[in-house]
């Protein structure tokens, strides 16, 4: 049985992360691990945010087998990025993929973002760089799983950023913070 208030949290971070300028059209994925069931609540792919409703979101099981939906959505093409990320990370139960314009420029470059303000504290001031894989593809998923073990935000090469969090509003803060701290470094950088 669907968890609506789960459905609902989704949806309402999705389309803030939209609204925020986090993603683009229908760029990023967000999912939410409920682990007293072992479901995982995920946006559909190919999706703008804004027009989410509660019948879009896909449910699957860690194991990658979808539950059926009214609408037919398929998942996430990045579904199996986070069922990875949740095997491997017990603390986590959210997931926040995003193409934020600042993070994902530092992204592109291979670059880490320097934790030059406060509000990178809230992400724990690390992060990793991973390794440029063709999307939703296995070998994405395999490269994060390695590294996300050890911090909470990943910056995908030539892709766009991936943050956790133990409910969805703090992996959602943490890449508004992301972003905010990228374009605080960049602009620190040009002056």
């Amino acid at each position: 049985m669907m968890n609506i208030v789960i459905v609902k949290d989704l949806i309402k971070y999705a389309q803030r992360a939209e609204n925020e300028g986090l993603c683009k059209h229908k760029s990023g994925n967000f999912s939410i691990l409920d682990r007293s069931t072992g479901l995982v609540y995920i946006t559909p792919s190919g999706f703008y945010r804004s027009d989410l409703t509660v019948d879009d979101i896909v449910i699957s099981d860690l194991k990658g087998n979808v539950r059926e939906n009214t609408n037919l959505r398929k998942p996430s093409i990045e579904l199996s990025m986070h069922l990875k990320v949740y095997l491997k990370r017990p603390d986590v139960n959210a997931i926040v993929h995003t193409h934020s314009p600042y993070a994902t420029a530092f992204a592109v470059k291979g670059i880490k973002i320097e934790p030059v303000t406060s509000e990178a504290y809230f992400y724990g001031k690390d992060m990793e760089i991973v390794p440029y894989f063709e999307h939703g593809t296995e070998e994405l998923a395999d490269a994060v799983s390695k590294v996300i073990k050890h911090v909470d935000v990943c910056l995908l090469k030539n892709h766009g950023i991936l943050t956790v969090g133990d409910i969805i509003e703090n992996a959602f803060l943490k890449a508004i913070y992301v972003e905010s701290v990228a374009m605080i470094d960049y602009l620190s950088k040009t002056l």
